[in-house]
């Protein structure tokens, strides 16, 4: 299959089926699924403006399986969910590590004969083994109970697509929560990014340029050197790159957008569009989530 090119390939252990991943890094275990607006931006013949085509497309929200986290090199780091404090006068940030998002088009069906699939603290105490159930797996109460009370800030709104020169760009913001700085509100966003080289040519990241709108009416431009101190190569072995990083704003909302710089092997250059993506704060701003306190 082409797309299994993308990487390892281990466990995700579904709710109610099993399937494996395609992605690299993704030995991954679902505790929750969103059906969601996948906005893609196009570039019609014989038209200078973009087209944005929005889609419903169905992501799953996955454990990492610890083993494998040792072994992935296109990755800035293990990916997690981060949050700010339950109190407003902390600066804390806190994370719930080796949960990712996963695409429906990145997985396969499978099926473990193992009772424990994958290594992650959360799984025996999210599922529990039945075998008299199929798949074997069923969700303990506490599963449905953290669900149910983080759900806000684990839930995906829109996801943002782009492709240019066979490079393509997803962006997955999400709002994080807000904080009182010198009488003043700050408000938080965490964004996932991964770049998918679609072509066998090989490509390298060298910078990126960033143009940041708050609903103040500011506009920050920010450039520098490849993304979370990398400057990823993307290949036909290694085709895809993924990372998340942060932004605040003094604004409820805002947008952002940008562009990629990537270098040939002829050391020629080419600017890769990042789509425009908003930065919406929940409105009904509920109880911070709770992290890992059992």
């Amino acid at each position: 299959m082409e797309n299994m090119r993308l990487g390892s390939c281990s466990f995700i252990v579904f709710l109610d089926t099993e399937v494996l991943s395609c992605f690299p890094g993704r030995p991954d275990c679902m505790t929750g699924m969103w059906l969601l607006q996948l906005q893609r931006t196009e570039n019609p013949a014989g038209h200078g403006s973009k087209e944005v085509k929005g889609k419903t497309h169905t992501y799953y929200q996955v454990l990492i399986d610890a083993r494998d986290c040792p072994h992935i090199s296109q990755r800035s780091q293990t990916e997690a969910v981060t949050f700010l404090a339950n109190h407003d006068d902390s600066r804390a940030l806190y994370a719930i590590p080796g949960l990712d998002y996963v695409s429906h088009e990145d997985i396969l069906p499978y099926t473990s004969t193992d009772q424990v699939p994958i290594q992650h603290e959360l799984f025996e105490r999210f599922l529990l083994y039945d075998q008299t159930k199929a798949p074997p797996f069923v969700a303990r109460e506490t599963l449905r109970a953290w669900q149910e009370k983080n759900h806000p800030w684990l839930e995906l709104s829109d996801v943002h697509r782009e492709t240019t020169e066979n490079i393509r760009v997803t962006v997955i913001p999400f709002y994080m929560g807000m904080r009182e700085a010198q009488n003043s509100h700050v408000y938080w966003w965490r964004y996932c990014i991964r770049l998918e080289n679609l072509d066998s040519d090989v490509v390298q990241l060298r910078e990126r340029h960033w143009r940041i709108f708050s609903l103040s009416g500011t506009l920050e431009t920010v450039r520098g050197r490849g993304v979370v101190g990398r400057e990823p190569v993307l290949s036909k072995e290694q085709p895809a790159f993924q990372y998340s990083s942060h932004v605040s704003l003094q604004a409820s909302s805002g947008h952002m957008w940008g562009t990629f710089r990537f270098e040939r092997p002829d050391g020629s250059h080419f600017d890769v569009r990042i789509p425009p993506f908003s930065l919406e704060s929940n409105k009904d701003e509920k109880t911070p989530p709770s992290g890992l306190h059992w």
